[in-house]
C-alpha cells in the first residue's frame, strides 16, 4: 500500500515517544510506502481533484546523528491515489483544522480511503463527544454562563475547568470547596461569557492514574497507560509532567471502551482514545491519540501492529 499521513512536520517528532512514527515504522516494515504531508500542503482547484504535496520517505532502521528518515522524493499526488490517509495532525481543532477535514471529505467523495473519517473528526469533539456517553460520565457542565458555573461549583465543592480546545493539559484549573480564584479562572476561561467550558467535579481516582484507553477497529487494546500526576500537580498530562504506568485493562475499563467502540468504529473512527479516571470517561480522543511506544516498552504489547492490522482490514473491505 501507499500510505499517506497528514501530520504535524517531520522534523518535530520525538520519535523514542511518537505514535504517528510508530504508525509508519510498522507500515514500512511490512513493506508499505510511506508518505507525509502537512495539512497546508492540501489543495484543491474547480474540475480537478483534491491534491497534496508529498514527501515520500524512508524510515532509517537506526537513529545515529539524530536524522530518523531519508526523503526519496517530493511530489504532487491526488489524496485518492493513495491505498490510505491518515489524519494524524494534532491538535489544536481549529478552523484551519476544520477546513482541512473539508478538503479530506472531498478526497472521500474522490475516493480516498482516510481513517479517521474527517465527517467523524468534525462530529466528534474530543471533550463534548462524552455527552452521548452520561452512563460513563462523573458529573459534568458544558457552558459559558459564569453562574451555571458557580451553581455546579456550590453543589459539587472541588471541580476542574478546562477549554473545550486544549490538548495536554493546558488551561486545566481546579478549584477546591473555599473557591479561591474562581471568578478569575472564569474570566480567562470563557472571556467574560464569550467561550464555553467544560467543568467536572473532581475525582479522586487521579492519584491512581489519569488513564489513556486505546480502541483500534472498535476493540480495546488490553493495556492502557495511566498517566500519574506528581508532585502537587493536578494533571496527568504526559505533555505536564505525568508519569506514564502501563497496567493491564481493567474488566470494568474494558467493558466500557468495548460499549464505546462499538458505536463510534461504524463511523469511521479507526483509532479512538478514551481518558478514564477510575470508572469514569473524562475525553473521547479522536484526533490524533497517542501513547502506543510507550504501551508497547512496558508490557511488549505491539500496539502500532494491531494499528496497522485494522488499518489493512479496514482498506480491503469494499466501500
Amino acid at each position: 500500500m501507499h500510505i499517506l499521513f497528514v501530520a504535524d512536520p517531520l522534523e518535530s517528532f520525538n520519535t523514542k515517544k511518537d505514535t504517528t512514527f510508530a504508525m509508519m515504522r510498522e507500515a514500512q516494515r511490512r513493506g508499505h510506502a510511506i508518505y507525509a504531508c502537512e495539512p497546508q500542503h492540501l489543495l484543491w482547484q474547480s474540475q480537478g481533484q483534491v491534491q497534496a504535496q508529498v514527501r515520500h520517505i524512508r524510515i532509517h532502521e537506526t537513529t545515529t546523528d539524530g536524522t530518523w528518515f531519508e526523503e526519496v522524493a517530493r511530489e504532487v499526488r491526488t489524496v485518492a491515489s493513495f491505498s490510505a490517509t491518515l489524519m494524524r495532525k494534532d491538535p489544536p481543532f481549529d478552523s484551519e483544522y476544520f477546513y482541512a477535514t473539508h478538503l479530506l471529505s472531498q478526497a472521500e467523495r474522490e475516493g480516498a480511503r482516510v481513517f479517521n473519517s474527517p465527517a467523524a473528526l468534525r462530529e466528534h469533539p474530543e471533550k463534548l463527544a462524552v455527552m452521548e456517553f452520561p452512563e460513563f460520565l462523573g458529573p459534568t457542565l458544558v457552558t459559558r454562563d459564569a453562574q451555571a458555573i458557580r451553581a455546579f461549583h456550590a453543589e459539587h465543592q472541588d471541580i476542574i475547568l478546562k477549554p473545550l480546545d486544549g490538548m495536554g493539559g493546558m488551561g486545566i484549573f481546579r478549584v477546591k470547596a473555599d473557591g479561591l480564584n474562581l471568578g478569575s479562572i472564569i474570566e480567562t476561561l470563557n472571556h467574560h461569557g464569550r467561550t464555553s467550558v467544560m467543568v467536572q467535579k473532581f475525582l479522586p481516582e487521579i492519584s491512581a492514574g489519569d488513564k489513556r484507553v486505546l480502541i483500534i477497529g472498535g476493540k480495546p487494546v488490553p493495556y492502557c497507560l495511566a498517566r500519574i500526576p506528581q508532585g502537587s500537580e493536578v494533571r496527568g498530562n504526559l505533555a505536564a509532567g505525568g508519569k506514564g504506568v502501563a497496567q493491564p485493562l481493567s474488566s470494568s475499563n474494558q467493558a466500557m471502551a468495548e460499549a464505546i467502540g462499538a458505536k463510534l468504529a461504524p463511523r469511521g473512527l479507526l483509532l479512538i482514545g478514551l481518558d478514564v479516571i477510575g470508572e469514569h470517561i473524562t475525553e473521547i480522543n479522536v484526533t490524533s491519540p497517542t501513547c502506543f511506544q510507550e504501551i508497547q516498552q512496558q508490557t511488549g504489547c505491539d500496539v502500532a501492529a494491531l494499528f496497522v492490522d485494522a488499518l489493512e482490514q479496514a482498506c480491503s473491505t469494499k466501500v
